[in-house]
């Protein structure tokens, strides 16, 4: 299937490892023209180059904490400076603190917020005149399960993910009318470096080895399994595609089944 992504430009956030590297590495072999960010300089150049070597895409590397409000204006700049528009959006950043409510400061309450929902409001503003003066765009934002089913331990991220798909689905009725969609991809149980510290820190509250508690958790999943990476990347392509023009305002769960509600 061609997804009609050939040339566009697709700006995606935190992309030098796990899901946006994925996102990024799916859009690119679908002859997408890139550009990317991490905080991490190496980790960057380094997966910039991985994508144009496996894909031949064109790949722009930036530097960018997604939590800053100056260094997404730098990134989505960056874009405009070397391709003059964004037809993709792929919204995305690691995880917020965890913790408990009695015990995790306002500080790390202050950074989940920045992190996790203020920079998807900023990336949205600063693409959306551009996606309107060419009336096409797609708004793709990675959240997670817990915005569908909280997390105990992923308190703040079971707290503004939620969130995160009340703005999709009111940007989704307001921008239908430019061409304009706007989608969520819900991951369950990804193996990702986010997990491994997870499962790290869970098996060790269990006196659980690692692979003793990621075999526990597959057998929670209808799949038997755990996902990959790049099983996420491809959904977010296709959101992204030409062929999803008719899909907006969907919450897509991409977790093997284990998500136990009907909505």
């Amino acid at each position: 299937m061609d997804l009609g992504l050939k040339n566009k430009v697709a700006l995606v956030a935190a992309a030098s490892h796990g899901l946006g590297k994925a996102s990024a590495f799916a859009l690119a072999r679908e002859g997408a023209r890139l550009v990317i960010c991490s905080r991490n300089v190496e980790s960057v150049k380094r997966t910039a180059e991985e994508i144009r070597s496996a894909t031949g895409a064109t790949v722009v590397d930036v530097v960018a904490d997604v939590s800053k409000k100056e260094d997404i204006r730098r990134f989505v700049g960056t874009a405009i400076a070397e391709f003059g528009t964004v037809h993709v959006l792929v919204n995305n950043a690691g995880g917020p603190p965890t913790g408990h409510i009695r015990s995790m400061p306002e500080e790390e309450w202050e950074k989940g917020i920045q992190l996790t929902l203020m920079s998807v409001i900023r990336l949205v503003r600063e693409v959306l005149p551009f996606m309107e003066k060419q009336h096409w765009g797609r708004i793709v934002s990675i959240v997670s399960v817990a915005a569908k089913q909280p997390i105990n331990e992923l308190l703040i991220s079971s707290t503004l993910r939620p969130g995160i798909l009340g703005l999709s689905k009111v940007l989704s009725n307001q921008y239908a009318k430019d061409n304009i969609t706007v989608n969520t991809v819900c991951p369950g149980l990804i193996l990702t470096r986010r997990q491994e510290e997870l499962s790290t820190s869970r098996a060790a509250d269990r006196n659980m080895t690692v692979e003793e508690y990621l075999t526990e958790s597959a057998k929670a999943i209808p799949a038997g399994r755990l996902g990959k990476p790049e099983e996420i990347g491809n959904v977010v392509a296709f959101l992204a595609s030409e062929q999803a023009s008719y899909i907006n305002g969907a919450n897509l769960l991409v977790d093997g089944g284990s998500a136990k509600g009907i909505y």
